[in-house]
């Protein structure tokens, strides 16, 4: 049997990275890469538009998004509604970024704007727990990631699954089908330095050098392999029990 997943789209990426390599969905899809049977669905729930019901496909993911969850904007308070509905059954859910941030809040924990600070780049990633999410990864591995806010309470019942310098709650888990990751792990090299660039004016008001951030920046980042464990670990082995 075939999987079909779906990618709740709640933003658009840089204008300028758009243009070049297409959106947040087209980046997880790459990413992923090609899986025998495995098809994909987006649903704008930025919008509008009916959002799909829980049972709809096989798993879901939420994507990144400039707006913050602190906002509490009506779509976002009706997708906080979808994601306790998913979070209910078997179906698996991954957040990545804006959707690690309103899973969190939609099951009860807090995000507000990391008092740490901006973190952008490739990061350091360091594992706080075994997790199928992170098998064949080592117990530190580099990540791409961009955000200002940051998940300062867990719902009750997650566990911490990794930690950045600037993040305690990198990566979670709740119960055996969500995980969310505050990371980018569809961001490319290329990816990443469009934001660098796109971002260097807000980075040098804090105080920061996008120039050493860019350089820094490499191809060996382990976002492709959270990504395929994912679907080959979490969906796969879902649909198989």
């Amino acid at each position: 049997m075939g999987i079909l997943i779906g990618i709740l789209v709640t933003g658009q990426t840089v204008r300028e990275i758009a243009r070049e390599r297409g959106d947040f969905e087209r980046f997880i899809r790459d990413a992923v890469g090609p899986l025998p049977r495995v098809q994909w669905r987006s649903y704008d729930v930025h919008s509008d538009a009916p959002l799909p019901g829980r049972l709809d496909v096989d798993a879901f993911v939420v994507t990144g998004s400039s707006s913050s969850v602190t906002e509490r904007a009506p779509w976002m308070l009706r997708l906080e509604g979808l994601v306790r509905d998913i979070a209910a059954c078997p179906t698996p859910l991954l957040g990545i970024c804006f959707g690690h941030q309103i899973i969190a809040q939609a099951l009860g924990g807090e995000v507000r704007k990391n008092p740490r600070g901006r973190e952008i780049g490739t990061v350091r990633v360091t594992r706080a727990a075994d997790d199928p999410l992170f098998a064949g990864l080592p117990r530190a591995f580099d990540v791409n990631g961009t955000h200002l806010d940051a998940v300062t309470r867990l719902p009750s019942g997650a566990e911490v699954l990794a930690t950045t310098a600037l993040d305690p709650v990198a990566a979670f888990r709740v119960g055996e089908r969500v995980r969310a990751v505050q990371f980018h792990p569809e961001f490319d090299r290329s990816v990443m330095r469009g934001y660098l660039s796109a971002r260097a004016h807000l980075i040098r008001s804090e105080g920061g050098d996008p120039d050493a951030l860019r350089d820094h920046v490499h191809a060996g980042t382990r976002g492709r392999d959270i990504l395929r464990n994912f679907v080959t670990r979490l969906i796969r082995g879902h649909e198989s029990t």
